[in-house]
C-alpha cells in the first residue's frame, strides 16, 4: 500500500508532515518541530493537563466538533484530517487576550504559569462549545477542568475565571464554516497509510475508512496493534519506551463510531469515545452519570474509546463492571464473520481474553431501559482521588424487584480479582429473597466467597473486602422498597458547597 503524508490544519494553514515516526506525539511535534512551546510537558501520561490542546473534527452532519485532549500521548498521524488548536491560537489577531486568558489574569489564576496553558485550553474548549454564553454552572466548569492539575495557585481563582470569562466581550471565535471547508478538502476517501519518508522497513500507520477495510487489515495482520485514543498505548511509548510496530487506527471508521438504539438494544460502536458512549448510555441509565463524570478526565474521555476500555481487559477498568451488571454483550468480528457473547465471558484471566487471532471488538450491545421498570441499578467508584484516578474498587449492582422480592440480580466488581467479574455467591444470597436489611447483610457475608482481592499500591486486601461489602449495604439503603435514601443526598457532590464566585 502506498504511503501518504500527514495533513492537518494548524496555525491558519494546512500542515504536511512526512518524516516523523508514527509514534511521535503531538506534543513532540509542537515543541520540537513547530516550535510552539506554549504547550508544556508535565507528566507525559495524560494526567496533569499541562499539554492540553483542542482538536477540531468534522462531524457526520458536516459541522465542526471541538474537544480538549492530551497532546503528550496522542500520536501525530491521528491528526490527519483534523484541526489542531494550541494556546498560541487563542489570542486575537491584534494581540488582545482571549476572554479565557483575560479572566485568568483578572482572577489571579496563575502563579508559576507552567500549568496555565493547559487550563486555558480546557476552558477555551468549554467556552467555544457553550457558544460563549450563557455561562455554565460552577460544577460544569469543574468537570471541564478535571484533567488539569495546579500545584501553586489553588483552584478557586481558576474556577472563578471560568465563570468570569463569560462576562467579558466575546471574540469572533473560530470560523467553523471556513474550517469545515478546509477539513473537507483534506479528508481521505480510502485507507490512509503513513510511514516516515526515507526510512526502510519503518512501522506503518493504517487508518481505514470502512469496517470491511479495517477487518481485512486485521485479518491479514493478526498481531497488528489496534490504536484508538492512545490513553494506554501512548504510555507504552512515553513511559516504557516500547516499540509498537505497525498500528491500525480505528478513529476514522465511521461505522465503528456509531451509536444506535434499535430492537430493544443500545448499540455502541467500539470506536465511540468514552464521552460519547457514556452520554448515550446515561440517556437510558442516568445512574451511570456519576461514574461517567469520574471516569478519568474529560480529555481522557474525549480520546479513549469504550471498545478500547473493554478490549484492554484491565481488572480495574471502570466500564466492564457496569456493563456486565446491565447484561451487555460484546460483538467480535474477524473478516466478515461476527460472533456475540456475554461481556463477562470475554475475560478469561488476567489480561487474557477470548478473542481469536485477527478478531477485534466491533461493538457493545446493552439492553435498553424500556420495559425494565423493576430494575434498580447503581455504580460506585472508590479511589484515593475523587477525579482522574484509577479505582481501588469499582462496583456495579443491578436487581429487579417484584413486590419487594428480588427476582434477579447481576452484580459485578472491578479491583477485586484478576478480571472484572460477577459475584455469583452474592447474587444467589439475594435472589428470591425479600429485599430487606437481613438479606443485604447476608449478601455482604457471601461476597467473601466470591473474591480474594490483593493488596497493592491502591488499597489493602482488607480495605477492598470491607469497602466492597459496604457498597452492597449502600445499594440496599438506596433501593430498599420502604423509604429508600435518595442517591443524590448521600453522594459526595451533595456535600460540596456551592461556593459563589468572587470574580
Amino acid at each position: 500500500m502506498e504511503t501518504q503524508s500527514i495533513r492537518f490544519f494548524h496555525r491558519g494553514q494546512v500542515r504536511t508532515v512526512t518524516h516523523a515516526p508514527i509514534t511521535r506525539t503531538v506534543l513532540q511535534y509542537l515543541r520540537e518541530d513547530a516550535h510552539c512551546t506554549g504547550t508544556k510537558e508535565g507528566c507525559a501520561e495524560g494526567d496533569c493537563g499541562a499539554c492540553t490542546v483542542v482538536l477540531g473534527e468534522l462531524q457526520p452532519d458536516g459541522s465542526i466538533g471541538l474537544k480538549a485532549v492530551n497532546a503528550c500521548i496522542q500520536f501525530l498521524p491521528t491528526l490527519d484530517g483534523k484541526a489542531l488548536f494550541t494556546v498560541e491560537d487563542v489570542r486575537g489577531q491584534n494581540g488582545t487576550l482571549h476572554p479565557v486568558q483575560q479572566a485568568l489574569v483578572e482572577c489571579h489564576g496563575s502563579q508559576c504559569g507552567f500549568c496555565t496553558p493547559g487550563f486555558v485550553m480546557s476552558l477555551y474548549a468549554l467556552y467555544e462549545n457553550t457558544g460563549h454564553a450563557p455561562p455554565p454552572s460552577r460544577e460544569a466548569i469543574c468537570d471541564a477542568l478535571t484533567g488539569n492539575l495546579c500545584r501553586c495557585t489553588g483552584y478557586r481563582p481558576i474556577i472563578d475565571a471560568g465563570q468570569r470569562m463569560y462576562a467579558l466581550p466575546a471574540p469572533a471565535g473560530i470560523n467553523r464554516t471556513q474550517l469545515a471547508e478546509t477539513l473537507r478538502a483534506i479528508q481521505r476517501t480510502e485507507t490512509f497509510c503513513y510511514a516516515p519518508a526515507g526510512v526502510e522497513n519503518a512501522p506503518r500507520f493504517y487508518a481505514p475508512r470502512t469496517v470491511s477495510a479495517f477487518a481485512a487489515l486485521k485479518a491479514a495482520h493478526p498481531d497488528i496493534r489496534v490504536l484508538a485514543g492512545s490513553t494506554d498505548l501512548g504510555l507504552w511509548v512515553t513511559k516504557q519506551l516500547r516499540e509498537l510496530g505497525d498500528l491500525l487506527y480505528v478513529g476514522q471508521v465511521a461505522d465503528l463510531c456509531a451509536l444506535d438504539k434499535r430492537d430493544g438494544w443500545l448499540e455502541i460502536g467500539a470506536a465511540a469515545t468514552l464521552e460519547q458512549a457514556y452520554a448515550f448510555l446515561a440517556e437510558d441509565y442516568p445512574e451511570l452519570t456519576e461514574m461517567w463524570r469520574r471516569f478519568g478526565s474529560l480529555p481522557i474521555r474525549n480520546a479513549g474509546t469504550l471498545g478500547g476500555n473493554i478490549a484492554n481487559g484491565s481488572p480495574i477498568g471502570d466500564s466492564a463492571p457496569a456493563l456486565i451488571a446491565l447484561g451487555a454483550r460484546v460483538v467480535l468480528q474477524r473478516g466478515d464473520a461476527h460472533r456475540e457473547l456475554p461481556l463477562e465471558d470475554l475475560y478469561l484471566a488476567y489480561m487474557k481474553n477470548a478473542m481469536a487471532p485477527g478478531e477485534f471488538v466491533a461493538s457493545l450491545r446493552v439492553p435498553a431501559r424500556a420495559g425494565r421498570d423493576a430494575l434498580r441499578f447503581r455504580t460506585y467508584k472508590l479511589s484515593k482521588r475523587f477525579d482522574e484516578d484509577i479505582s481501588a474498587v469499582c462496583a456495579a449492582l443491578a436487581i429487579e424487584l417484584d413486590g419487594g422480592i428480588v427476582r434477579s440480580a447481576r452484580i459485578a466488581y472491578g479491583g477485586m480479582a484478576a478480571t472484572s467479574k460477577r459475584a455469583p455467591e452474592t447474587e444467589a444470597a439475594i435472589t428470591g429473597k425479600l429485599w430487606d436489611e437481613a438479606t443485604a447483610r447476608a449478601a455482604m457475608a457471601a461476597m467473601s466467597r466470591d473474591y480474594a482481592p490483593l493488596t497493592d499500591m491502591r488499597a489493602t486486601e482488607h480495605y477492598r473486602r470491607t469497602s466492597a461489602a459496604n457498597t452492597v449495604y449502600r445499594f440496599w439503603l438506596e433501593t430498599r422498597p420502604d423509604a429508600p435514601l435518595p442517591a443524590a443526598q448521600i453522594n459526595v457532590r451533595a456535600v460540596e458547597p456551592d461556593i459563589p464566585t468572587v470574580a
